[in-house]
């Protein structure tokens, strides 16, 4: 096992616990990841003119802020309506057991479900969140009363349906 000093940065715009090295966002750092949020497409070219930069300076500061994990990945924002996903829906799942083994397995299951499209571990009475979307109310219930119910490590599901999305996934705020 390697030993190391963790330092927890002190700048306030790094949260970052790591190896004595801190590379804060500047402005311009912040302008342009706001800019990639809104169009993940925009060229070197485009972006130098947003930021006022050359496109091989803008360029150089994308490929910096992806090496450095900043940005994680780019892809398309699909319309569910579009490909078919009428029904957009939150459950909580409340588990019976807390073994790591039943946490895993839960997990393994959860993921090989494509109609989970996002999950998060909570505090409070549930211990998952899972945002899914499904084709209709029937492709939902089997999801629930097929999938996720008889999993032996499931005490209770609770599912919330949305009604109307009020506000679309909106762009980090940096």
């Amino acid at each position: 096992m390697l030993a190391f000093d963790v330092i927890l940065c002190e700048h306030p715009a790094c949260f970052r616990v790591h190896m004595g090295f801190c590379r804060m966002l500047d402005p311009i750092d912040s302008r342009l990841l706001a800019a990639l949020q809104q169009d993940g497409q925009l060229t070197a070219h485009q972006l130098g003119d947003r930021l006022g930069l050359s496109p091989s300076q803008a360029g150089r500061r994308r490929q910096r802020l992806e090496a450095d994990g900043y940005i994680t990945g780019y892809r398309a924002t699909l319309s569910p309506e579009k490909v078919g996903l009428a029904v957009q829906a939150f459950i909580r799942i409340v588990m019976a057991t807390h073994t790591e083994q039943n946490a895993r397995d839960f997990v393994r299951v959860m993921r090989a479900q494509p109609e989970v499209t996002g999950a998060w571990t909570l505090t409070g009475e549930a211990d998952y969140l899972l945002g899914v979307y499904c084709a209709d109310l029937a492709a939902l219930n089997r999801l629930v009363q097929q999938v996720l119910l008889p999993h032996p490590a499931v005490s209770r599901v609770q599912s919330q349906i949305v009604m109307e999305r009020v506000k679309p996934d909106s762009p980090l705020p940096v």
